[in-house]
Formats: C-alpha cells, structure tokens, sequence
C-alpha cells in the first residue's frame, strides 16, 4: 500500500504569504486539517465499475463500535463520497446486486486520560539554591510530589474501499483505498464536502475510467 499525506496549508506557504502571522500558533482551523490516503499501487482501478456504500456510519469510540447513525452530518459525508466516485465513472446500486466495490465510513474517537507528577522540577531548584545558604552543608532542597490528571482527545473521519467481487482464499475482503481526515472542525455540516474532495483529489488515480 502507497500513503499520500497532505497537510491543509504548507507551512512554507504561510511564511511566504504573510510575515505577521505565526505559522504554529495563528492556524486557521482550516489550515489543521491533515489527509491521509492509503491504495494498493498495483491495482488497475479501471477493473472496477460498480459501488455500493453503507446506508450508515460507523461510531467507533476508544477502538469500539458503539454505533451506526445516520445523523443530518453522515447523510451528507455518504452523499459527497458517493457525487465523487460517481464523477470518477463508478456506478452506484443496491449491495443486492453483487457491486464490485464496498465503501463504508466512520467517525472515530478516541480518548486518552492519565497522571502526571511534578516533584523538583528537574532538579533546577537543586542547582540554583545553594543549602549552604541555610547552614545546611551536606544536604539538598525536598520537594513534595503533585499529581496532574491530563486528558486527550483526537477524532477523525476514515473513508474505506473494499474489494467485493473478488474474495480472498479465507472469504475476506481486501482494502483497495482507504483515506483518514484529521484536525479541527471535521463534524461541521460545512466542512463535510471540501474534506472528501481534498481526499479525492490527491488520489487521480482513482477511476473506472
């Protein structure tokens, strides 16, 4: 499998656009967003004609299936997949009628918390205090230790594209495209169709024609 990584404004192009705003800390949200494409680059993928994509969308939270919705946000993720393989030349019908490609979509996320303990510092105060200063020769600073509870969060959008019509030697069906979308602002209405177009058009090769 090949990856194609694409980040939403190189940075090199925000230090050349303007020198006023600070490339790490000014981003728009827009300029967050990171896509990942990933396909099999032996694959002629004008082999393909037909598609059949999942009715739902697949909420996966801390790696476990939790749902399948269709909210007013995933009916229009599944419409602008499906608009940008149909102008691609595939053919959209029913998962009855023996499709050569499966598509399935999932919104994912995962959520991490732990401790952290802060005790001297690292050892700055050890070397900035003298303890002979306090008439205490031979000896160092103590410091009690303090715990911090963090938590992270990371979500994103994975599109998958299976091989239907022809089945590996255990009846299993094999990835041929796979494409991830993170960053701020990804479950907003409006973002929903520059994502997939982002993804789509840095994978031409993509085509029933």
């Amino acid at each position: 499998m090949k990856t194609h990584l694409l980040l939403g404004v190189i940075a090199i192009t925000l230090l050349l656009s303007s020198c006023r705003r600070d490339p790490l800390k000014d981003l728009r949200e827009e300029e967050s967003r990171i896509y990942i494409t990933n396909y099999d680059t032996s694959l002629n993928y004008s082999n393909y004609k037909t598609f059949s994509i999942a009715d739902t969308v697949a909420v996966i939270q801390n790696n476990r299936l939790v749902a399948r919705e269709r909210t007013a946000y995933d009916a229009q993720l599944i419409t602008a997949v499906t608009n940008a393989l149909q102008q691609r030349g595939f053919t959209l019908v029913s998962n009855t009628q023996n499709p050569d490609l499966g598509v399935t979509i999932n919104r994912i996320t995962n959520t991490q918390t732990g401790v952290v303990s802060y005790t001297d510092y690292g050892g700055y105060y050890d070397d900035y205090w003298d303890p002979y200063y306090w008439g205490s020769p031979g000896y160092s600073y103590y410091y009690p230790t303090y715990y911090g509870v963090y938590e992270v969060s990371e979500s994103a959008v994975t599109i998958d594209i299976f091989d239907v019509k022809n089945k590996t030697q255990n009846n299993a069906l094999r990835s041929v495209w796979s494409g991830l979308i993170r960053g701020s602002g990804i479950f907003r209405n409006e973002n929903v169709n520059s994502q997939v177009m982002a993804l789509f058009d840095q994978s031409p090769y993509l085509s029933a024609n």
